[in-house]
């Protein structure tokens, strides 16, 4: 059974290798329903803007999806904030207390996620990339790294998974069975990343399970602790950048 909000002393003294015991949530508050409204609405509205008929978003058509996901995510990230700073604050602390254990599980957790997501690939039968995928990988060719990484290891890792674990799993498991919001979360979090690829199939959804399913396994491991899974979540996503940035995407896909 979940304990509560407050931790308790023991709790800290576990060995560094037991799994956190989980920890009961608060209920959805409406900060929490205005981010997922805001995250669900917003991208909807920009579909709708008429932005054909600019000029300059003809000319510039990877700074212009730059700036829109931007403007969501920001959005989305300071009300998210908002309604999450105490549980993030919380986490901090919690990690604080054993700062080189969490400085060296997070790599580990990297080199998990990594190989996860190869096993899906393989077992999917081979890679497809993603319209997401697509859309990164022309961001890098007209926008500088230091424009995107704001967006793709600060913003992105922060608003998903605030959505997908920390609503999903730390909050819905007051009314759903916890391995009925692990399926969620993972599904939810998977199908965002490939609704726009032009003939969805499991080759371009295997490599997004593989990284949801490291994300869920170490949201749960920590106990619920949403700073870690950003960390882990940020971290990968540095690696692509540096990846995108320092490696010849075009080369490896030949």
């Amino acid at each position: 059974m979940s304990t509560p909000n407050s931790m308790p002393p023991t709790a800290l003294r576990r060995r560094p290798g037991d799994p956190a015991p989980g920890r009961r949530f608060g209920r959805f508050t409406p900060t929490d329903l205005a981010a997922v409204l805001l995250y669900v609405l917003l991208p909807i509205a920009v579909a709708f803007l008429p932005l054909e008929d600019s000029a300059w978003v003809r000319a510039h058509p990877e700074i212009a999806s730059y700036l829109l996901n931007l403007g969501v995510y920001g959005v989305v990230f300071i009300v998210a904030s908002i309604a999450a700073h105490a549980y993030i604050a919380r986490d901090v602390r919690i990690l604080a207390t054993r700062p080189w254990f969490t400085a060296g599980i997070l790599p580990l957790m990297l080199v998990a996620m990594l190989v996860v997501s190869a096993i899906a690939v393989a077992l999917a039968g081979g890679l497809q990339v993603s319209q997401n995928q697509e859309s990164i990988q022309s961001l890098a060719q007209g926008i500088p790294w230091w424009f995107t990484a704001p967006l793709l290891v600060i913003l992105g890792p922060f608003v998903e998974e605030y959505v997908f674990r920390h609503l999903m799993i730390g909050k819905l498991s007051r009314y759903l069975n916890r391995w009925v919001c692990y399926a969620l979360s993972l599904a939810f979090f998977a199908s965002l990343h490939t609704l726009s690829t032009a003939g969805f199939s499991i080759q371009a959804l295997a490599p997004y399970l593989g990284l949801g399913a490291v994300l869920v396994f170490a949201y749960a491991w920590t106990g619920n602790n949403l700073a870690f899974s950003i960390s882990l979540h940020a971290l990968k996503n540095l690696l692509s950048v540096i990846l995108i940035y320092a490696v010849d995407i075009s080369a490896l896909q030949s």
